[in-house]
């Protein structure tokens, strides 16, 4: 059966769909990179509502598995591939992506030029998009102002061990969470709008996570969040790190059409060595903002110079606007799980000796 990609600049692609959802879905375009990873990104929060186009043309091949997912449900809004697998023979494999996007009422659409789609993206930037089965749509206003609403609105706690760190939740990924308990770290979760509930716990640091979104609509919440940054040694991914920044009075903007991949090459200022990174954002902090901060540029894009994460010159505080669980992508930045845990670490072994 026919299906449509319609851009709101009024271009349209022609694809193909193998089965009928209950509506047409209109969500913000964003192309990932990627040859691997399909199933980390479309349960990533960090894609709520996005429809996703797949640059590379075979999609599904080794199938969706029991282990693999970042949060309990399918997050994206709507999926745009060349090719989508419909079988596979992999040995974890659970279910066909096809079989799996079809189950959740997921609309997608094969059979699309996603070349040509992802020129459009970048020569005018995201915008919103409708996938349907009709030629004509009409485009309703997209929702603003709202941030990511956690699928659990209670405190919990996950694993063991003598260092306690708190998790403030914008729509954190399973394998950030499983980054520290893998490492012998007990992990309380709490949901962004608890944060001022951190206070009362015996925490021992605190990580700021990813989540969809401008950041700026937690501004409210900021205050409460710049508290516990100023008493604990603290690490924020991706939103995370621009929460940060804005909490110490940095800005943020949107960038064209973000990046998405697992492919993207970060500096580190301190040491000049290059490495790889896996990332997924529209959002960046403005480095001149940053000038009337106690914050320092500490990584930045090669390609485009954007800022990539952040130092606090007095104060263990680290933010990276890449993902270092690398889910997916490359395990170049693993290391600062280690380095924030050292951090932490050597924190609460000067407390105990005062």
């Amino acid at each position: 059966m026919q299906g449509y990609l319609h851009l709101q600049n009024g271009q349209s692609f022609e694809g193909d769909v193998s089965s009928t959802w209950k509506k047409d879905v209109q969500g913000e375009i964003v192309f990932f990179t990627g040859m691997t990873g399909y199933q980390e990104v479309l349960t990533d929060p960090s894609y709520k509502g996005q429809v996703v186009v797949f640059t590379y043309p075979l999609i599904g091949n080794y199938g969706i598995n029991d282990k693999d997912s970042e949060s309990k449900e399918i997050q994206v809004g709507g999926v745009v591939m060349f090719h989508c697998a419909t079988t596979t023979a992999h040995h974890e494999a659970s279910i066909s992506l096809s079989d799996y996007l079809n189950s959740h009422q997921v609309p997608f659409i094969t059979g699309v030029d996603t070349r040509e789609v992802t020129k459009a993206i970048r020569m005018d930037g995201t915008r919103q998009a409708v996938v349907s089965d009709k030629k004509e749509v009409n485009f309703l206003n997209p929702t603003t102002g709202q941030i990511y609403q956690t699928e659990n609105n209670d405190i919990e706690e996950f694993g063991e061990g003598s260092v306690h760190i708190g998790l403030i939740d914008f729509g954190w990924k399973k394998s950030i969470l499983t980054s520290f308990l893998n490492r012998g770290i007990k992990v309380t979760v709490v949901p962004f709008s608890k944060a001022h509930q951190l206070h009362d716990l015996s925490l021992d640091g605190l990580v700021l996570s990813n989540g969809p979104g401008d950041p700026k609509d937690a501004q409210k919440h900021l205050s409460d969040i710049r508290g516990l940054l100023e008493s604990l040694p603290s690490f924020g991914i991706c939103m995370g790190h621009q929460i940060i920044a804005l909490a110490y009075g940095a800005d943020t903007h949107k960038l064209s059409f973000g990046h998405r991949g697992a492919n993207h090459p970060v500096k580190d200022a301190l040491t000049g060595k290059v490495f790889m990174s896996s990332q997924n954002h529209n959002y960046v902090v403005d480095e001149e903002s940053l000038l009337a901060t106690p914050l320092a540029k500490r990584f930045f894009n090669v390609n485009d110079d954007s800022v990539e994460g952040l130092e606090h010159t007095q104060k263990p505080i680290l933010s990276v606007q890449f993902h270092p669980e690398a889910h997916p992508g490359p395990q170049d930045a693993e290391w600062l799980f280690e380095h924030f845990i050292s951090l932490v670490t050597n924190k609460k072994g000067e407390e105990v000796h005062v």
